[in-house]
């Protein structure tokens, strides 16, 4: 049985399985809706331990955060599937790409980086005030025209967050670097990027594409490091072409 402390959506499809992994101070719900709920897949949307709705202990590391993924295919009896993952998440989805190989049937990184490095106002503003580096890390989180509901929503999720999740997720960040080691990444692999992201900006998704063997890098326009938030239909259109075809 899976683990009764870990949430996760399971949609109804049939097809590979696809589980999708939010990023830092981060759910489930960050995954459009249509993505989650896709009839073309088995797609698995997950709370990382001590986010969203999942309890547990937080993890202390992406490479912590990875065996709990693996353990939740395990428990679901999933022996291969597409990793999606956004941010911190991307950092997961690599790690298990390079220490689980044969549990990856292929990767998609979204507002993703081979390292992920925390400006250092976020994090002190993190411990010396909380609501106000929360309205920081929304304001970088999202392109100039993200409409005013859908941040001020983001701005009300991320408040409700404990102040030490999001810093143990932005240490694992901060420690997290497999720069030298994505060439060897062997699974299929689709890059999406918003050319408006402040958090990882283009530059990290190019290099992601240039660096992984075969990977396909697509840009949407105007889009901050939300971009699945911002546009869900065309991100979802892209991740469901790219499973199509594994």
């Amino acid at each position: 049985m899976p683990n009764p402390s870990l949430f996760f959506t399971e949609s109804k499809g049939n097809g590979v399985p696809l589980v999708l992994i939010h990023g830092a101070g981060g759910m489930h719900l960050h995954w459009p809706p249509q993505l989650r709920r896709w009839a073309g897949a088995r797609v698995v949307a997950l709370d990382l331990p001590g986010h969203g709705q999942s309890g547990g202990p937080l993890c202390g590391s992406i490479a912590e955060f990875a065996q709990t993924t693996v353990k939740l295919l395990d428990e679901l009896q999933i022996s291969r599937a597409v990793v999606a993952g956004h941010s911190m998440g991307s950092g997961i989805a690599q790690t298990l790409a390079l220490d689980y190989p044969d549990r990856v049937a292929g990767l998609v990184l979204v507002g993703a980086g081979a390292r992920l490095r925390v400006a250092p106002q976020i994090m002190d503003g993190i411990q010396k005030d909380f609501p106000g580096a929360v309205s920081l890390i929304i304001q970088w989180a999202f392109g100039p025209n993200a409409p005013e509901p859908l941040t001020r929503l983001a701005r009300e999720r991320m408040l409700q967050t404990p102040p030490q999740v999001l810093l143990a997720d932005y240490a694992a960040c901060n420690a997290f670097d497999v720069m030298e080691r994505v060439a060897n990444i062997a699974a299929p692999a689709l890059v999406l990027a918003g050319t408006a992201d402040k958090m990882t900006p283009e530059k990290y998704g190019r290099y992601l594409a240039e660096h992984i063997p075969g990977a396909q890098l697509r840009l949407f326009e105007g889009a901050g490091h939300m971009v699945m938030l911002e546009q869900p239909e065309e991100v979802t259109a892209a991740i469901t072409a790219f499973v199509a075809t594994l």
